[in-house]
């Protein structure tokens, strides 16, 4: 019987090329990290401070910029440090392990949250009369508890699973984080049944709050098409239009990046996958939900008037 040694650290190997390149993927990823962390951030402010946006629909949007902040927290700042330095990234054991699973804890509360937005849209504009009644604050305040509980536990069996195994071949990452991926590619084990499972979790996951939200978008764009006049469509359509865009680039990445029998893929395709789901879609969050929605618009115009104020006097 032969007897591997495991790992108890990774070298990161992060993106290929010259200093130039890294400082200008620095440049670059710094300024989306920073607009991320300040819109979010600005969002989650207004919708406490102002009471036009104290409605179930802004109350899960805050805790969506939440969720955006800290995913891409987790994954921005290491691979930042990365790019400044002049050797191979070197990660812990116990942080690849924490790492792997706060991303993939967030990501799934995420997708638990989305479909939660869905049926909310849903109740506002096919039960506009019941909509308080049925999304009152006990009953948001419970969905969205039972989304991060969720989202946290439904990880914890993955994250031990990939762990599990040993890993011999080799302890360099050809990524800029703990990639579950790239880490079954180490293993000197058989990865294929355990991959297959979480494959088969991934489905369950992604589909499984996929699907409030295809029933949900269906019955919204039937009730929308009855409507008689265009402005009342243009109206009901413009409460979802911004949930709507972000379900198609969330769900659009994740599906590229999770749900695929194998998880151990090609590395290069992997990281720009992983840049569209840490790095871009945290970055359009505040975009989305501000520029196509006209109250958060107007409680942000508010907020700057007032700040304006405040420093005059």
């Amino acid at each position: 019987m032969v007897n591997h040694s495991s790992a108890t650290e990774f070298c990161l190997l992060g993106f290929r090329g010259s200093k130039e390149l890294h400082y200008f993927l620095f440049t670059i990823f710094f300024f989306f990290y920073l607009v991320t962390i300040l819109g979010n951030s600005l969002i989650i402010m207004i919708i406490c401070i102002d009471k036009r946006l104290q409605s179930p629909m802004y109350f899960f949007l805050g805790h969506l910029s939440v969720l955006e902040s800290l995913i891409t927290t987790v994954i921005v700042p290491m691979m930042l440090s990365g790019l400044l330095l002049p050797k191979a990234q070197t990660i812990s054991l116990t942080a690849c392990v924490t790492q792997l699973f706060l991303y993939l804890a967030l990501g799934t509360t995420e997708f638990a949250l989305l479909g939660v937005m869905a049926v909310d849209r849903y109740v506002a504009v096919c039960n506009p009369l019941r909509y308080s009644v049925i999304m009152n604050s006990r009953t948001c305040t419970c969905v969205v508890i039972v989304s991060w509980v969720f989202g946290f536990f439904s990880e914890i069996w993955p994250v031990y699973a990939t762990f599990q195994f040993t890993f011999c071949k080799s302890n360099v990452l050809d990524h800029f984080f703990c990639d579950r991926g790239q880490l079954l590619k180490l293993s000197c084990d058989n990865t294929l049944v355990t991959e297959f499972i979480l494959f088969l979790m991934a489905v369950v996951i992604i589909i499984g709050s996929l699907i409030p939200t295809i029933i949900s978008y269906t019955y919204i764009i039937s009730t929308i098409l009855k409507i008689p006049s265009a402005s009342g469509q243009r109206k009901a359509f413009s409460t979802c239009a911004s949930h709507f865009t972000f379900v198609v680039i969330g769900y659009g990445t994740c599906f590229f990046l999770y749900v695929k029998p194998k998880q151990t893929q090609a590395a290069e395709y992997n990281k720009i996958v992983s840049l569209l789901v840490s790095v871009v879609t945290p970055f359009l969050n505040p975009f989305i939900f501000t520029l196509r929605n006209d109250k958060v618009k107007e409680a942000l115009q508010d907020t700057v008037k007032r700040c304006g104020q405040l420093l005059k006097d």
